[in-house]
């Protein structure tokens, strides 16, 4: 196919040919011939058709006639240690490719061949077997360990083994790759021979190969994680072993070294074994902390202004929206990563997690596993770090102070009356990266800042941190946006007096920044009309903040995805403002509207023709329907209107029937608000809602279940007793929710569950006692254990309302477990009068039922806390 007189194929070649060369079955025989046997083509040729073969492998493998699939099997085989690496290593990627066809089943002479050609005295043959190996190992490590093929790891591991000793690092290399592959799934084989691969990684510590060094480092960090007990006798060498790592002359070894501090910090036995060694560690882990040369060449540390360069495509990563759930609202963090801002990491090169960012979240997790402890090891250095004339330094310092933010927070306070102010001046440093590195360290300590009186220092704080907003270099002011949403997380209606500057600030931004901040700057709105609600609804503040938001929303198309933030944006502020937000309403309820309904078109033709059309990004339907739930939520009865003339229903529906658990999570907040706001609409529905509604209590899906559980209480509000038809679709999954055993790992979620399904229970039963009250004894502890632990709150009174009108009904339901009722209803701390009419009843009523002997006894078992509760308050 090439002659060797032109020395490589052209790319037009290599393409358009390609199509009707597959026709032929010969064209592979070619390939693997160019590949394996044409020694006088050049290398980058013979590989290029070793890779258009690979992706013929991967697309039509299947239909490759026998005999071809055999030739091009052997000649891999005979030819894996060819003289040029590159050629190795095509040969290597091509087995692989094929074993993943075949799923090494098909192809049972494979492994152990290659396992024969590692005794190759041959050099290249070894290294060839090795690396087609390593990629197998890496491929299809399950499978290897499966009886599928009968354990060839049996053979494999204790081969691999004994090449740890070999004189060649490249090969040396390999073999701990290989066998690294195997410890996080806990391969029988390797379990079987833990000690001897121990031993052999010690006697390799002091390997002078860096590729070696970085395996060694690797293979101690997964055994930390699932073999700890038998590294325990070895912990103090092993840990002065990772020291020197740590601080190894290549990077790529001392970040593999440092990833161990990292995972130490999780193990209960971190304190024992880490205490002694802390004065060596701390300091190795701050040095790690500064800016690399490559490092600040990669960040245009040299460049100060570059707020006019617009953004290329590349920089803007990927944003996950957070959908909407409606009960417990357990607050996200945000991510703590001074260099990235809000992004999540990608391939790029300046989010790649690198030494820097490594020994800030070391030393972040150990402060939190030290506290206070740390402290003597750290504040001389930071004494030195924090005012030091060299920049990078200095910088180092304050990312030092800001990863021991969360850890070492009470041992840092006495310092923090001078620290802030330092900071705050740093804000205003020469360099960008020190401005922006100060934004962050900042941010972690705003609770603190918070809790002083405004003047001291948030209100300098906040002064210079809105400067920063409009900075003319872009990293600042991605670093001021995010640390100041941050900021308004912690001082929600203490920002209320200066509304009408930091209004300024951010509608100002909107006129200088690139792309890339735009999407931050939204975020940072959003979270001011979170932080201070209803306070943001005055004419003047909605003159500031609305028309630039409009003329974004105007710009916009609806296929673009910057719509997300946006979308997010408006739904806070549409929440804060209420009625303030009525004159915007309109054309934004009509887009999302339009956004739903398009998406489902799309989705729809995807299914008939999935040939023809794209499947759609369903984001656009999901952002959509929550900001229709934040209009419904703000607006009130206001939206009656808008739902009245459009098919909101209808596509509701459609939505609540979705394959995608967000969607259906959505769409039930949605149908949450609306039944709070224009329950007119909804009613006509109710009866092709509720049996959704019922499927849809499913734990799987914990959000999905809780929004759903939510709406059907919203829903039994205002149907009342014409609930009664739907009740047996809904009760019995929501007595299966609130009786889930807890486990450890979900206590969160389940409080979440539990809580939303108790106070669903408790509003069925308010509308239809009959039809619930039977089935009291088997959730009423439950019951009373997920609500003794929330605020007074309008729904904790309607759920409570309906536990006492249905001990009404059935008394006997809840005799067993009166002491839990006893306990819920002392967790009141201002019940309405009649609810405490209601309470007085029942306990006086159990009370006169047992007699007062009984009553005595009965009353022993209260804690003391509970025994006063119910005498002040009911007189029992």
């Amino acid at each position: 196919p090439f002659s060797s007189s032109s020395r490589s194929p052209s790319p037009s070649f290599s393409l358009s040919k390609l199509k009707q060369l597959n026709q032929f079955p010969d064209f592979n025989n070619y390939l693997i011939f160019v590949l394996t046997r044409l020694k006088s083509e050049d290398e980058p040729t013979r590989s290029l058709s070793g890779l258009i073969l690979k992706n013929n492998v991967k697309a039509h493998y299947q239909s490759f006639p026998q005999p071809v699939a055999e030739f091009i099997k052997q000649e891999c085989l005979n030819n894996i240690g060819d003289a040029s690496s590159l050629i190795r290593a095509t040969i290597g990627i091509l087995i692989t490719t094929i074993a993943s066809k075949g799923e090494l089943q098909m192809w049972p002479e494979l492994l152990p061949q290659l396992c024969n050609l590692l005794n190759s005295e041959d050099y290249n043959t070894c290294e060839g077997a090795f690396g087609a190996l390593q990629k197998i190992c890496e491929d299809s490590s399950e499978l290897l360990d499966s009886d599928a093929l009968n354990r060839p790891l049996n053979v494999m591991i204790p081969k691999f083994l004994q090449f740890f000793k070999h004189c060649s690092p490249k090969i040396r290399s390999h073999a701990i790759a290989c066998v690294n592959q195997f410890i996080m799934d806990r391969a029988q084989a390797l379990m079987e021979n833990i000690d001897t691969f121990i031993e052999h990684l010690f006697a390799l510590a002091v390997d002078e190969d860096p590729e070696v060094r970085k395996n060694v480092c690797r293979a101690l960090v997964m055994l930390l994680e699932v073999r700890i007990d038998r590294l325990i006798p070895h912990m103090h060498s092993i840990i002065q072993y990772m020291l020197q790592r740590t601080q190894d002359s290549d990077e790529n070894v001392a970040l593999e070294a440092c990833e161990f501090w990292l995972t130490l910090a999780e193990q209960p036995i971190c304190k024992e074994v880490l205490t002694s060694h802390l004065v060596q560690l701390i300091p190795i882990l701050v040095n790690g902390m500064k800016y690399s040369e490559i490092d600040i060449i990669l960040l245009k540390g040299d460049v100060e202004e570059d707020e006019a360069i617009p953004d290329s495509e590349q920089d803007i990563k990927p944003r996950f929206h957070k959908s909407r759930t409606v009960t417990l609202q357990h607050e996200e963090e945000r991510p703590q990563d001074p260099d990235d801002g809000e992004d999540e990491d990608d391939d790029d090169t300046l989010s790649d997690w690198n030494l820097r960012k490594c020994s800030a979240a070391a030393l972040d997790v150990l402060a939190n596993v030290f506290r206070e402890e740390l402290l003597p090891h750290l504040l001389p250095l930071l004494k030195e770090l924090l005012f030091h004339p060299e920049w990078v330094i200095k910088e180092s310092g304050i990312l030092v102070l800001g990863a021991i933010a969360e850890g070492c927070m009470q041992g840092m306070v006495p310092y923090l009356p001078e620290l802030i102010p330092h900071l705050i001046r740093c804000l205003s440093d020469k360099k960008a990266l020190v401005r922006s590195i100060a934004c962050w360290t900042l941010s972690r300590y705003a609770h603190w800042v918070v809790s002083q009186p405004p003047d001291m220092y948030l209100k300098p704080l906040m002064t210079e941190l809105l400067k920063r907003i409009l900075d003319s270099n872009k990293r600042v002011q991605e670093a001021a946006c995010s640390a100041f949403a941050t900021l308004e997380e912690e001082a929600c209606t203490e920002l209320v007096p200066y509304l009408s500057f930091i209004l300024d600030t951010l509608v100002f931004a909107f006129g200088k920044y690139q792309h890339k901040n735009l999407l931050i700057l939204y975020d940072a709105i959003g979270t001011l009309a979170d932080s201070v609600g209803h306070h943001l609804n005055q004419p003047e503040y909605i003159q500031k903040l609305m028309p630039p938001l409009i003329q974004k929303w105007n710009e916009l198309k609806d296929e673009d995805k910057d719509l997300f933030p946006l979308l997010e944006c408006l739904s806070s502020v549409a929440t804060a403002l209420q009625s303030g937000f009525l004159p915007y309403c309109e054309p934004v309820y009509q887009r999302c509207v339009t956004l739903v309904q398009k998406t489902l078109a799309q989705a729809m033709m995807y299914n008939q023709h999935p040939e023809q059309y794209e499947a759609p990004d369903k984001d656009f339907m999901i952002v959509a329907l929550d900001l229709l739930s934040g209009l419904a939520e703000g607006l009130g009865c206001h939206v009656e209107q808008l739902v009245a003339r459009s098919n909101i229903m209808t596509l509701l529906f459609q939505c609540m029937q979705d394959t995608m658990p967000e969607v259906r999570q959505s769409s039930f907040a949605l149908l949450g608000d609306l039944t709070k706001a224009c329950f007119v609409h909804v009613k006509p529905c109710i009866a092709e809602f509720m049996p959704i509604l019922g499927t849809n209590l499913n734990p799987e899906f914990i959000s999905v279940c809780n929004n759903a559980t939510w709406a059907i209480g919203e829903i039994c509000m205002q149907m009342g007793a014409e609930m009664q038809p739907y009740v047996q679709m809904v009760l019995n999954n929501l007595v299966e929710i609130i009786n889930r055993p807890n486990t450890p790992k979900t206590l969160l979620e389940n409080t979440g569950e539990a809580w939303g399904g108790a106070i669903t229970i408790g509003r069925l039963g308010f509308v239809c006692p009959q039809e619930v009250a039977p089935m009291l004894q088997q959730f009423i502890r439950p019951w009373c254990t997920s609500l003794r632990n929330i605020r007074d709150n309008e729904e904790k009174d309607s759920a409570f309302r309906g536990i006492c009108v249905m001990i009404g009904v059935n008394p006997g339901g809840v005799v067993q477990d009166f002491i839990f009722f006893c306990d819920a209803v002392a967790s009141w701390v201002s019940p309405k009068d009649d609810l405490r009419d209601m309470f007085y009843k029942i306990l006086h009523g159990f009370k006169d039922q047992v007699g007062e002997e009984n009553w005595q006894q009965f009353s022993e078992q209260f804690p003391p806390l509970l025994k006063d509760r119910l005498a002040a308050f009911y007189g029992v």
